[in-house]
């Protein structure tokens, strides 16, 4: 029987699993606080259930995907005020234009078995389902510390989307068809990206951009 994975939105009955996924995704040193908790998940379900996703690979739970709508105006900020500190009840705006995806985690034995695509694609439809201009993501640069006495994080990207360097997370996000478009400071506590990010945009192809 051929593997086959599935995504569906997740409820607080989930949460077990949820927790199995962000334990062994993200182990220690990784600090235990900063794992969904029950009232996260919660949240999530209540405020914007369409974005909260559990992929199942054979049937196990193997990678969660969050995401909420804001409009988009590239404004700086952080993850922390984006994602409402992880709750999105704040931030989530319905009437907005963009898919903003918060978190996204695989369970590292379903790693490179496409699972983390099935969720970026799930993302995609979910797009185009609710007639968006696009998705955009917060993405690391975990690379960037071994060069950031060479070249300054914008460099740093351009050369990554160039294919002359190579970086775990971008390089990833760059063949799942998105396109970087601003690099922010102090976006998040992330000692190997130096603390900066990349905010990643897909367009959904039905929308004209202005």
């Amino acid at each position: 029987m051929s593997e086959k994975i599935t995504v569906h939105p997740y409820t607080i009955d989930d949460f077990n699993e949820l927790l199995t996924i962000q334990k062994e995704a993200f182990p220690p040193p990784f600090p235990e606080e900063l794992w969904w908790s029950k009232e996260h998940i919660a949240a999530h379900a209540e405020t914007f259930p369409q974005g909260a996703m559990l992929a199942r690979f054979d049937g196990q739970p193997a990678g969660s995907a969050t995401s909420l709508i804001t409009r988009y105006d590239g404004s700086l900020h952080t993850w922390e005020e984006a994602a409402d500190n992880g709750f999105i009840k704040n931030t989530h705006d319905p009437g907005g234009d963009t898919l903003y995806g918060i978190d996204v985690c695989v369970r590292p034995a379903f790693r490179g078995k496409g699972v983390a695509k099935a969720l970026y694609e799930a993302r995609k439809h979910l797009v185009q389902e609710l007639e968006l201009s696009r998705y955009i993501a917060g993405c690391r640069i975990p690379g960037f510390h071994t060069y950031a006495d060479q070249m300054s994080p914008v460099e740093y990207v351009n050369k990554v989307t160039s294919g002359e360097l190579t970086d775990l997370v971008l390089s990833f996000m760059l063949t799942q068809g998105l396109s970087p478009l601003q690099v922010i400071p102090g976006y998040v506590e992330d000692h190997e990206s130096l603390n900066y990010a990349v905010i990643v945009e897909w367009q959904n192809p039905s929308k004209k951009q202005v």
